[in-house]
This record gives structure tokens, C-alpha cells and sequence, in this order.
């Protein structure tokens, strides 16, 4: 074959590393593998606290989320403790409350809040983007019920936060200044959250969810 194929393909000289070049390689990806595990929690756990205005939850939280939700409350003047969330699912064992955001005002009922502190604010059903309709139901409810707050501040799971926070300051625009505080997830150490099942999940999943939200995710436009 002097010609290779008649003439479609050419011998070209290829370098490819020494033992040397693939023992650096396998170091430095460890290295970067390492500092990205090591990193991608901090970064997700996002605490950017703004006392003051209101405090929100949502009510799907786990109830260590709640529960500082409402240590929060004692430790700050707040207008109000408001619970966001959507329908619960038809069949499920919670699925008398009707929604999320019922069901996490009755678990802080349950903590020892007071009911005049606490509103309700439940958001339609939405295939996806739960959080966003979230905020923005409770950004229309605020509306109605004006005036509009300068700060919200949110509790919010930790590996959730920045995606929460980011969603929020989405739907809020400049009208609100949009804080967060992160509880870690009870189910993991945060520290070493690629030891457990639960931590693999939890993080793999937020961060893509994360950059969806980021890079591909744009706002419905409102009528």
C-alpha cells in the first residue's frame, strides 16, 4: 500500500508521552480531582446572610432545615416567616397538607413557632424549575400585599443554596436583596461527602442542576 486508500490517508509522526509524561498527568488530574471534591461543597453551601425584611424556607426542607429556619427567626427581627413550596403528590402519606408549603408550616407549629409569625405561600405545580416558581409566587404574593420587602433572606439545605439563592435573585430582580444561609445536610458529612451514597447523589445531582440553572435556564417571560 504506497499509497494508502489511493491516496485518502497519510502516515503522520505521532508523540505521545513517556512514563515520566503519564506520571505527571496522573498527578496533576489527581490533584485538580481532589481540590473540585474538596471545593464543590463550600461552593454549593453558599452563606451570604442579610438580617432583616423577611425570612423564607421551603417547606420541602428537612425539618433541620426548618428548625433553623426558625432559630433564625428568634435571633432577628423579621416582618414575617414565610414557607414556600408546591403540590405534594396524590398518594402520598403527607398529601393531607396539600402542599409543601402547608406542610412545613405545620412542622414549625410543631417547633414551638407561633402562627401569627408564619405564612403560607404555596406555588402551582410546575413539571420543572420548582424553585423558581416558588419565588416567584411569593414575589406576586408580596406584590398584593405590599409593600414589597428590600431584603429576603433565606434558609435553605445547603447543597441547595446557591442554586436557591440564584433562582430567587432571578425571579426578585432588583426589587429585593436576596440572602442565604446553608444547613448541611443531616444525611452526610459535608466534609466528606463523596464517603456516602447519599453525599454522591446529593452533590452530582445539585451541581447540575446548578449549572443548568445558570447557563441554560431563562425566566418565562411575564405577561
Amino acid at each position: 500500500m504506497s499509497k494508502l486508500c489511493a491516496g485518502f490517508l497519510q502516515r503522520r509522526e505521532c508523540v505521545v508521552p513517556t512514563w515520566r509524561g503519564w506520571l505527571m498527568f496522573l498527578c496533576v488530574s489527581t490533584l485538580v480531582a481532589f481540590t473540585v471534591m474538596r471545593g464543590v461543597y463550600p461552593f454549593l453551601a453558599v452563606n451570604d446572610s442579610r438580617p432583616g425584611g423577611i425570612l423564607v424556607v421551603e417547606g420541602w426542607s428537612p425539618e433541620a432545615v426548618l428548625a433553623e429556619a426558625l432559630a433564625e427567626w428568634k435571633r432577628h427581627r423579621y416582618d414575617k416567616l414565610y414557607v414556600t413550596g408546591g403540590p405534594i403528590d396524590d398518594g402520598s402519606p403527607l398529601a393531607d397538607f396539600k402542599t409543601c408549603a402547608d406542610l412545613g408550616v405545620a412542622t414549625l407549629l410543631r417547633f414551638g413557632a407561633e402562627k401569627k409569625d408564619l405564612q403560607a405561600v404555596p406555588s402551582p405545580f410546575v413539571v420543572k424549575d420548582r424553585t423558581y416558581a416558588s419565588a416567584t409566587s411569593l414575589k406576586k404574593w408580596l406584590r398584593e400585599h405590599g409593600p414589597m420587602p428590600d431584603k429576603v433572606n433565606m434558609v435553605s439545605l445547603a447543597p441547595h443554596s446557591r442554586r436557591s439563592r440564584l433562582l430567587f435573585q432571578e425571579a426578585f430582580g432588583g426589587e429585593a436583596s436576596i440572602g442565604i444561609i446553608s444547613v448541611n445536610d443531616p444525611g452526610f458529612q459535608p466534609e466528606l461527602w463523596w464517603k456516602s451514597s447519599g453525599g454522591v447523589r446529593a452533590i452530582i445531582a445539585e451541581s447540575i442542576a446548578y449549572l443548568y440553572a445558570r447557563i441554560i435556564f431563562r425566566p418565562p417571560v411575564e405577561e
